[in-house]
């Protein structure tokens, strides 16, 4: 079986074209799984995207930059709009993206935030930057979640992906008259092979980081993550697979991007500050962050038994590094 590289983004328009049109979230790579059936569905995705961009860009920036404002010069409202949560656009424009990338090992960052409180309390907005409730106090261990599990049963059963779990899944799907399928990335799953070569994909994507590690310009967005009331960093959405990868290969370092911190972490670094005085203070203790290692008091499963060298012998190799 093919066990190349991962494609990169930037596949010429003459190859691509050779297929039916990518989801707005599709990779160049799950091109020939795009059969033209779903192409009512993806054209209709690609309208959602062009319509929350283009609300983005001419509604929801300029209001989020006329707060910001306000808060940085303590105009009255200020307060208002920091209980809200501070707009996290504007923010993160003001703090830097070299702030807010933290280079951390990808093996320690084992946990994940549950931000759904099972109807108890409103998860928070990832239209704001300051996050209340106890979201961070539920975890989940990525070690033992679907997407480390997917990255591991398909390396392990590189030579036979119809015996991994993931294989079957879709099969059955398949065999039951509904097919995965992913309009966001223009994929449907409607043959064996097809799914064979969906895995595939994925484990090309494992050679090529074990390769040439973890390439950002590759990357559609960042790894996303959160800083807890305790200053420590949990998983968020985006890039769950990706650190999925970089665990299994042993990668010594990747970027990852804060998107938001709890409130309480806020105050004890801020406190009552304004402008450009707190955020050189977010900055410097964004820097002390580290990755959450322990379960949360509020988990809903009990933590599982792992064995003391869960992880595999890491086969990432540097390129300045001896043979």
């Amino acid at each position: 079986m093919r066990t190349s590289s991962s494609p990169d983004r930037h596949h010429s328009r003459r190859h691509l074209f050779q297929f039916a049109l990518l989801g707005p979230a599709g990779h160049p790579a799950f091109a020939p799984l795009t059969p033209k059936i779903v192409q009512p569905r993806v054209l209709l995705a690609y309208m959602q995207h062009a319509f929350r961009d283009w609300s983005q860009r001419y509604v929801g920036l300029p209001l989020d930059r006329m707060l910001f404002d306000v808060w940085m010069r303590n105009k009255p409202g200020a307060d208002y709009i920091v209980a809200r949560g501070l707009p996290r656009r504007a923010l993160e424009t003001a703090l830097g993206k070299e702030a807010l990338t933290l280079d951390i090992n990808p093996r320690e960052l084992i946990r994940t935030d549950v931000r759904n409180g099972g109807g108890t309390e409103k998860p928070p907005s990832s239209l704001f930057f300051l996050w209340d409730g106890n979201w961070d106090l539920r975890r989940q261990d990525l070690r033992v979640g679907r997407r480390y599990r997917l990255i591991a049963d398909i390396d392990e059963n590189r030579d036979d992906l119809t015996r991994t779990e993931r294989y079957q899944e879709h099969l059955a799907a398949l065999k039951s008259g509904h097919p995965w399928r992913s309009h966001q990335a223009g994929i449907l799953l409607d043959t064996p092979d097809k799914i064979y070569r969906y895995l595939q994909v994925y484990l090309a994507f494992l050679d090529s980081m074990a390769s040439v590690g973890y390439v950002p310009e590759r990357c559609r967005d960042e790894i996303g993550v959160a800083v807890s009331r305790d200053g420590r960093i949990l998983k968020i959405n985006r890039g769950l697979h990706r650190l999925a990868m970089a665990q299994r290969v042993g990668l010594p370092t990747i970027p990852v991007r804060v998107r938001a911190v709890h409130r309480l972490w806020w105050q004890r670094v801020v406190g009552d500050g304004r402008g450009e005085a707190a955020l050189a203070r977010v900055r410097s203790a964004l820097r002390d962050c580290v990755p959450e290692q322990e379960p949360g008091p509020l988990d809903s499963q009990p933590q599982p038994i792992l064995p003391e060298e869960f992880w595999p012998p890491a086969r990432w190799r540097s390129s300045l590094s001896p043979a």
